[in-house]
Formats: structure tokens, sequence, C-alpha cells
């Protein structure tokens, strides 16, 4: 029976800037703590000047003359930027796309309810995409889908633009609005 040894992939890859003993240029512009700019130093300098403050020397811009680094607890820097990336991204508005779909021979109270619908999908900041699907020989009324959709745009309040315009789509005819 033969034991085979475990395979190594190699050490994990790095995330985040290069810091301390990791930075490999020669010299570099430091910030101190304070914010203050020290100017061009040699790194092995600046590497001592963060370990007599207790923190890190962080390289700020890599790939660049000169590289500036900036001496900083990196651990909170980097609690901090998670902190700032979470806060962004609840800020974000995500827009859906809500279809609504109707028939040429809808009646006036479903006609109504979908109207209703559109103008709460809107008022909740998402575009709309309304519908109007025919069936056998409903496409030799293709005009009373565009007056459908005519009237649809007319009666819902003037709070929206249209985004794309009715067109026809094999048996289907669609119309998107958006909120302003």
């Amino acid at each position: 029976m033969v034991i085979s040894e475990p395979i190594h992939r190699g050490a994990p890859r790095k995330t985040g800037p290069n810091r301390n003993r990791e930075i490999r240029a020669r010299e570099v512009q430091v910030i101190d703590h304070l914010g203050e700019n020290r100017g061009l130093m040699d790194t092995r300098d600046a590497i001592k000047l963060a370990e007599d403050a207790g923190l890190d020397l962080v390289e700020l811009n890599p790939g660049k003359e000169p590289v500036v680094c900036k001496i900083i607890d990196y651990g909170k820097w980097k609690y901090d930027k998670s902190k700032r990336e979470t806060e962004s991204k609840k800020k974000q508005k995500i827009v859906k796309l809500k279809e609504i779909t109707m028939r040429p021979v809808t009646d006036t109270q479903g006609y109504e309810i979908k109207v209703k619908a559109a103008q709460k999908f809107l008022e909740q900041g998402n575009k709309v995409k309304v519908t109007v699907r025919f069936r056998g020989r409903e496409m030799a009324f293709r005009e009373q889908g565009f007056e459908l959709l005519k009237k649809f745009q007319d009666d819902l309040s003037n709070e929206f633009k249209i985004e794309k315009s009715a067109s026809m789509e094999g048996r289907r005819l669609s119309l998107i609005i958006a909120p302003n």
C-alpha cells in the first residue's frame, strides 16, 4: 500500500495592497499616520518608521513612480474599507423590470387593474414592460393593440418616460416605460 503525499498548490493568493516587507520599490513617497508628507525615503527607513509607530507601511499606488505609501493600522483600514463598500451597496437602487401582459380584447375592468398595477410599479421605481399578446386571428387587429398601448400611456400619470416605444416582436406588441 502506497501512501501519497498531499499535493501543495503553492501559497494562497494575497489580496489587498502590499505592506511592510512586501513592498519591492527602493524608494517610496511616505505619508505618516498624521497625514503629513515625509517625502521620498528609502523603503527600509520607511518600514522602520512605521514599526516605531506600531503601525504598517501600506502601498497605495502600486506600479507608479514614485510609489506612495502611508503609515496606517492595516487591520483598521481594511475594516473601514469593507464598511464603506457595504454602505455603498445599500445605497444602490436595483431597478427591476415588471411585465404586464394584456390581450387586444381585454375588458375595461381588467384594463383598469393593469393600469393601477403599472402606476404602483412605477412609483416603486421599477420599469414596466407592457405587452399585448395576439393569438390566432387576432393578428389581423394589430391596430387595436397599438390603440390599447396608446390609451395605456394616456391613462398613466405623466411621471414616466418611454424607454422603448411600441414595437412588434413576433406575436407580441410591447412597450417599456421607466419612472422619471
